[in-house]
């Protein structure tokens, strides 16, 4: 599920003769910045209020932009929340496929271990941004977000899973479950966790409970 909504392109966009003056790209450049300012707003009200105490007027009013500039780059409040969930699990998958490819790089070739590393990034971007990971685990999203939530939970598990492959070639969807489970819950307690050494001391523990599960590929814990 996507919720990410481009800003259209517009006339102007396509206007190629226009585009060797520079008009276009600073159309587009102004457009480009009052949607990040909408969003960057959004985070902060949305972080202070919660999702169902947020005004868009509010909203509108941080970002010195119009409740009609919002709507013509989001559908609404809901998109907006759902963008910034998008863009956070965005940053998410770059820091983890970082972490996987550099342990990778330097030799390691456990499979538990490479998911280890990615886990532990992912787990380490949710501290760095609390705020908002906060804000994605505190129940007050638009309707149907926790299931969007978890599933998207379940894509990243499953996309790391595969570095586990079963003698079939497939993926063990048991691992899938128990590594979700495990990431879910450790998403949720460090998030809400106020002290960060003692957030990342329980991610450290949780990572290391989940590196003596048994490799399903070798046998090997």
């Amino acid at each position: 599920m996507s919720s990410h909504i481009d800003v259209p392109p517009g006339g102007v966009a396509r206007n190629g003769d226009a585009g060797a003056t520079g008009t276009p790209a600073r159309t587009s450049d102004r457009g480009a910045a009052t949607r990040g300012a909408l969003l960057a707003a959004a985070r902060d009200v949305f972080c202070e209020s919660g999702f169902a105490q947020a005004a868009v007027t509010d909203i509108v009013a941080k970002a010195g932009a119009s409740v009609g500039s919002l709507y013509h780059h989001f559908s609404g409040k809901a998109d907006l929340y759902l963008t910034l969930y998008e863009d956070f699990q965005t940053g998410q998958q770059v820091r983890t496929r970082k972490a996987i490819n550099a342990v990778r790089e330097a030799g390691e070739t456990d499979p538990m271990r490479q998911f280890i590393a990615g886990a532990g990034a992912y787990l380490d971007g949710c501290l760095a941004e609390r705020d908002v990971a906060r804000l994605f685990i505190s129940g007050d999203g638009p309707p149907g977000f926790d299931r969007v939530m978890r599933e998207r939970l379940g894509r990243w598990a499953r996309r790391n899973a595969a570095l586990f492959h079963t003698a079939d070639g497939g993926v063990d969807e048991a691992l899938v479950m128990v590594l979700t489970g495990a990431m879910a819950g450790a998403v949720s307690e460090i998030s809400l966790m106020d002290d960060e050494d003692a957030a990342r001391g329980l991610a450290d523990e949780i990572m290391a409970i989940v590196g003596t599960i048994r490799n399903p590929r070798t046998g090997q814990r």
